[in-house]
Formats: C-alpha cells, structure tokens, sequence
C-alpha cells in the first residue's frame, strides 16, 4: 500500500497558519507528500524544504487571484497536488488541520482494511473546530461537522467547489462545468481533525480572514467590509463554545507554548435566533444535526 500526502499553501506564516505542523502531523503515514506552495514573501517554501524529508516534493505554483467567484482557486491549488499523487490512497490535509499522532495507527489501518474493497472511495473524519484559543472548540452548526481527507487515487475524482471535499466527475469537461457529478461513498473514521482556523494572534487572523474573503468577492468589497477593523474580533465567531481540555498533537506543542494573545470568551453574549438555538438543542440532546449539508455517501458499518 503506498499513501500519497498532500497540501497547498501560500504565504502561510504571514497569516498565523501552523502549515509546518499540519505536514509534519501526517507525514509518518505517508510515502510522499505533494506540497503545491503558492509563490509567497514570508519563508513557507522554505520552511517546508527544512522540514528535511526526502518524503516531500514541491511543487511551485503561481496562484490566479481573478479565480475569486466561490473561492476556485482553491479547488485549482488542491488538483495539483491530487493529480500528482502517486499512491494507492490520497490524504489530504489543509494548512490549518492537524491531526493527532494518537489517531495514526487507526487511520492505517483503516486504509490497509480497505485497500482492495472498491466499494469504499474514501474516508470521512470528524472536526474539533478551535476558536478564540487552544481550550474552547465550536459547537453549532455555524462549523461543518465532518470533511472528506483521504480518497483513492482515481482519475475522476477532483476537488469540490472551494475545495470542499471530493466528487467523481464522469469527464474533465463535466468537471470543468460542474456537470454530472457523484458524491464519493466513504467509511466513517474514529479520528478527529484538528481545525485551528479561528485559533491564532488576532492580528494575524484578520489579514487571514481578508485574505480568504478576497477569494469570494470584489477587493473593493473586502476592503469596505473590513475598513473599521484594527484587529479581528472573535466575538463574531464565538458562539456557544465548549470547554476542551484533552491533548493536542504534538506538533502542536509550541505553537500552543507560544500563545501571544489572551481570549476571553463571555457565554452570556451569545446573539443566537431563537431557530439556531432550537435547532442547536436538538443536536445536542439527539446527535442528528438536522438539514445537515453532506457531500458524500455514507457506507454503513454493519
């Protein structure tokens, strides 16, 4: 069984992402890892490079910064390193996940179970979404629950929208048109995706999040969005959070060692609709997230 990694990056310090981190998380499961660096002004190439492991190849990308209709171009950086794999399995991580080094012998064990099933196209892994901190993690429906990250290595396959996952396309034109796609059926693992997206230096996360926001709309826009912002203001992303105080991987270990910055969260300003809130308190006490967005196939366990 040979196992392909891969990511995509740009300029990933400057935006507080923990990209070394997320790599070096998945890399004893790999035989390869594809990194497709965006060109960047901060060291991420080269930080990547002094990782040292003969495992890595880069590959040097020019990001195309009109793609901003849905955030494409992140589905374009994320086909690069897809189509380049060479493996069996493909595993995909983004630059702000990380994944438990506790999690690693059921991830392949899982993969060597199911290297000759054709039935199962992948594995789906649950989320703990960090927000504010390395203590508090997300708990409504405001964050997704579960993400597609490993995929067999099959030529019809391609990145989802803004990289959202994967889906079968019968051809490149059908991809190219967002025609006749086909959800993947994929086996459920007991692993969770470390997502530290909202969990990092405030001003760091605010030129990430004009960043990304850039890549759905006009700058003109984005610049009128974030004109009275001096730094980014977790309350509006803080919701009802729920304490967490298990480990964090490893790799994780200085970075969280080096928090420079204090989050304070108040659970007595929560601005929720009474629908959000009921719908929350479904959740809950049942588990069912109802109406819940799913772009895959779920394969039973019986």
């Amino acid at each position: 069984m040979k196992v392909s990694g891969f990511s995509y990056m740009r300029n990933s310090f400057k935006y507080g992402y923990p990209v070394i981190e997320s790599i070096k998380s998945i890399l004893p499961l790999c035989d390869e890892f594809i990194a497709v660096v965006g060109k960047s002004e901060d060291g991420t190439r080269e930080a990547i490079e002094a990782i040292g492991s003969d495992k890595i190849r880069i590959i040097d990308t020019v990001w195309d910064d009109s793609l901003i209709q849905g955030g494409k171009v992140f589905a374009q950086q994320a086909n690069i390193g897809l189509k380049a794999a060479t493996g069996d399995w493909v595993f995909h991580i983004q630059s702000d996940e990380v994944f438990h080094e506790k999690a690693l012998p059921k991830i392949k064990k899982a993969m060597e179970d199911n290297l000759y099933d054709t039935k199962v196209e992948g594995f789906l892994f649950d989320f703990l979404h960090f927000i504010g901190d390395y203590k508090h993690i997300g708990t409504t429906r405001k964050w997704h629950r579960r993400e597609i990250r490993i995929i067999r290595n099959n030529p019809t396959y391609y990145s989802y929208k803004d990289s959202q996952g994967f889906r079968s396309y019968p051809t490149l034109e059908d991809y190219q048109n967002n025609t006749n796609s086909r959800k993947l059926k994929v086996k459920l693992i007991d692993a969770k995706i470390f997502h530290y997206s909202y969990c990092r230096n405030p001003d760091l996360l605010l030129g990430k999040v004009k960043r990304f926001t850039g890549y759905y709309q006009s700058e003109e826009k984005t610049v009128e969005q974030y004109k009275n912002y001096k730094t980014f203001d977790f309350s509006s992303v803080a919701d009802i959070l729920a304490p967490f105080n298990e480990s964090h991987p490893e790799t994780m270990k200085d970075v969280i060692a080096n928090q420079d910055w204090t989050f304070v969260h108040n659970p007595n300003k929560i601005d929720l609709s009474p629908r959000r809130m009921f719908l929350h308190r479904i959740e809950m006490l049942t588990g069912w997230r109802i109406g819940e967005y799913k772009n895959y196939k779920l394969i039973s366990k019986k």
